[in-house]
């Protein structure tokens, strides 16, 4: 019973005797079940099983029926919106360190069971009867699924059990060990190259097929991977891996393994390919949009969905994506809601430039914080279009920035519909979800060649980190006003991946990554401004006895000012040990062989 159950719950699924076709496939055709000795036979029906790998995308929601009284249900609430970071107004779980081991995950769940899909179309496309050029396209799409797979799970335990093949209820790799962080990483990239091989430019996707995976998706996948591994390696180190005998993965490294350097240099060289050569370009639509396009961008739906009247067919920003649709998938989820408070805090207010290209601490545009709306004026585009109120408001004016929590932070609406809940409600909305657009390619650009280089030209700049700047309406940055005014490059880069990935699933693997976890999210969270504001000796705005953690002094655009505090430091239990996730314990007590990560 013990081995029924351990199959059930990391490699469930099996498909022992049959296929069952009868999945929602990104081109939505439900397909009749058919037995496993007729399938496989023809080209179609490696394209039919491939269609089912999109579902196993991690996007608004997922409802997975595993058995008949077995379903894993959840949403990206958590997930991918990086609920509870550094960068929101409240946080619990993982934006406090709270995490703490449990029976079951579902990213190892059901990632084993997407990867076990993947494992049968390989195994099937060595025993196909046709020629192999038929079926590359497909091959290539599960592999693809299989590195972005297991670089999840990567990104949240390190090191997990390699399983490239298709398992029976008696083999041995059931009870097998971990495998490094660096044998992991090593089968992402193998895979992702092949799969570059094998799949078509974006350009050859006929409108009828986008959503479709491209060369370029695998180019900008495999680039992240790089570019987090090797960052990783840098600031990290081995310091969460544990010696693979008693806790952890282990460090054992595949001969061969490339250096940290040569890392960047392909990140560098796969995201210019991306960058030149994809067809790809920023969506830009801030004269019709009244600078609001990074607003409208996260819920482009049909032409109702904004005051422009633009449809997705106007995207060609998202390289990589979860597609939706109002009448064939819709998001399942409320996600206007759930967008709306997920908050952005003051430390996050303060890290969106002026319209100068200099921070709020050095630009003469940045107006203070005598009231809650004075500090808007004369800034980057995208600090309105997350935070502003109603999402038909225009014009930053008194009272048009809505603060939320008795008054202290600001709500967000990145994601949120175009006039909920009268265009959409809650449950119906059906933008596609990003993984990968152009501009993080641009900044995976800049930031691989900071890394490699210690140095970036201002024509590199120019042909990456700056576009995605003057979309925002925010100056160029240049070697010699970094120089002029002491700002750090590396950090504006990353202060761009902050702005302008902001709810992307980012931030928790950019701060670890970097290895500031523990910095950042330890650190207080703070809200409004308090001292030398209309806040201050005002009841009527603010009750410091309805706020028990009270203020205190954090360093602003206008230097030492006292803020409220929403969550302190104290509260918080970040530190090296909190940067992988538990191995779920339900696993570790059903595989002996299977050691728990440190710290836990």
């Amino acid at each position: 019973m013990m081995k029924k159950t351990y199959i059930k719950l990391m490699f469930a699924v099996l498909l022992a005797t049959s296929v069952s076709c009868e999945k929602e496939f990104l081109d939505l055709v439900e397909q009749d079940k058919l037995s496993e000795e007729l399938y496989f036979k023809t080209p179609d029906h490696f394209r039919n099983y491939s269609n089912d790998f999109y579902n196993g995308l991690w996007g608004w929601s997922w409802d997975v029926k595993i058995d008949e009284t077995t379903r894993i249900r959840g949403n990206a609430q958590q997930l991918l919106l990086d609920r509870g970071s550094d960068l929101n107004g409240y946080g619990t779980g993982h934006g406090v360190g709270d995490i703490i081991p449990n029976t079951t995950d579902d990213v190892w769940a059901l990632s084993y069971i997407y990867i076990r899909e993947t494992n049968i179309l390989l195994e099937k496309a060595e025993a196909y009867s046709g020629t192999q050029e038929e079926i590359a396209e497909y091959v290539s799409t599960a592999k693809f699924f299989r590195a972005y797979h297991y670089f999840f799970m990567l990104k949240r335990f390190g090191g997990v059990p390699l399983i490239t093949k298709v398992l029976d209820v008696d083999s041995p790799e059931l009870y097998g060990t971990r495998n490094s962080r660096y044998e992991v990483f090593a089968l992402i990239k193998e895979d992702l190259e092949a799969a570059i091989d094998g799949l078509p430019r974006e350009s050859s996707i006929s409108s009828a097929e986008k959503g479709h995976i491209s060369k370029e998706a695998a180019q900008s996948l495999l680039a992240k991977a790089l570019l987090f591994e090797a960052t990783w390696e840098k600031y990290v180190g081995t310091s969460t891996d544990g010696d693979g005998t008693s806790f952890g993965a282990g460090t054992s490294m595949p001969s061969g393994y490339p250096s940290t350097n040569q890392m960047f240099q392909q990140v560098v060289d796969l995201s210019k390919d991306v960058m030149d050569n994809g067809g790809f370009e920023l969506w830009n639509y801030n004269e019709e949009l009244n600078n609001l396009t990074m607003y409208y961008l996260f819920n482009l739906e049909d032409g109702e969905s904004n005051p422009a009247g633009l449809d997705k067919a106007t995207n060609k920003e998202f390289i990589f994506y979860a597609k939706y649709d109002f009448n064939l998938k819709k998001g399942n989820t409320n996600i206007s809601h759930a967008s709306y408070y997920s908050s952005v805090n003051q430390k996050f207010t303060d890290m969106f430039l002026c319209t100068d290209g200099l921070p709020v601490d050095k630009s003469p545009l940045f107006q203070g914080y005598q009231s809650n709306y004075e500090q808007f004026y004369n800034r980057d585009y995208r600090l309105y279009a997350y935070t502003g109120g109603n999402e038909q408001e225009v014009e930053i004016v008194e009272g048009t920035v809505p603060l939320l929590g008795g008054g202290v932070y600001y709500g967000n609406r990145k994601f949120r519909s175009f006039d909920y809940p009268n265009y959409r409600e809650a449950n119906q909305e059906s933008a596609d979800f990003p993984y990968i657009r152009l501009s993080e390619v641009y900044l995976m650009y800049a930031e691989g060649l900071y890394e490699l280089n210690g140095t970036i030209t201002d024509s590199q700049l120019n042909e990456s980190l700056n576009k995605v700047r003057e979309r925002s309406g925010v100056a160029a940055l240049t070697n010699a006003m970094a120089s002029t005014y002491g700002l750090d490059i590396l950090e504006e880069i990353r202060r761009e991946r902050a702005v302008e990935l902001y709810l992307e699933d980012n931030r928790f693997n950019d701060l670890r990554r970097w290895g500031i976890a523990e910095q950042e999210l330890g650190a207080s969270t703070y809200g409004q401004i308090i001292e030398g504001t209309d806040y201050e000796n005002n009841p009527d705005l603010y009750d410091p006895s309805s706020y028990q953690y009270g203020e205190e002094t954090v360093e602003t655009g206008v230097g030492p000012r006292k803020a409220i505090v929403l969550i302190p430091s104290a509260n918080k239990s970040w530190s090296r040990t909190k940067y992988l996730f538990p191995i779920p314990l339900g696993q570790v007590n059903l595989n002996k062989n299977l050691l728990q990560n440190p710290g836990y």
